[in-house]
């Protein structure tokens, strides 16, 4: 039976690769330069660092441009508010992966409205459909991809 799953992930490589050129243009930028204004990548977490929240604006909009150019969704991101210590300014942004089960059933719930003859079942972090035919599944693709949700899907694993 042809199946595939609905999955959320980033690459790891292509994240540091995002945060490396990020950095590389904050340390060349002659509005950034002797402020020490850097970005961090731990796990799935980066955090920024700069003098003020204007340049903190300024940083957000820089990874966004590199994460973006690197194939990483923005709609993974979540930037959360920035964080005064002393001097610096500091603003985390956590890169969400995986579907969490409120989301995963949103997706169930969608497929089973269409009324194709698939099944979808959750699988951890991950929505499998099985179908009979190729092209219901095919279907079941597109109608993701017209769903407004508030995470990039990728779809893999297709076997028939």
């Amino acid at each position: 039976m042809p199946s595939f799953d609905v999955v959320s992930e980033v690459e790891v490589y292509e994240l540091k690769n995002a945060v490396d050129q990020a950095n590389k243009e904050v340390t060349t930028r002659f509005d950034f330069k002797g402020t020490n204004a850097k970005y961090e990548l731990t796990d799935f977490t980066i955090t920024m660092e700069a003098p003020t929240e204007f340049q903190l604006e300024q940083m957000l909009d820089i990874a966004r441009t590199k994460l973006n150019r690197r194939g990483i969704d923005v709609l993974c991101l979540k930037v959360n508010d920035p964080e005064p210590s002393g001097k610096i300014v500091r603003q985390t942004i956590t890169i969400r992966q995986g579907l969490d089960a409120d989301l995963a059933r949103r997706i169930v719930k969608m497929i089973k409205q269409s009324k194709t003859k698939v099944q979808a079942a959750i699988q951890g972090e991950k929505v499998r459909v099985t179908g009979k035919k190729r092209d219901d599944l095919q279907n079941i693709i597109a109608l993701l991809r017209e769903a407004e949700l508030d995470m990039p899907l990728q779809y893999d694993n297709f076997r028939d």
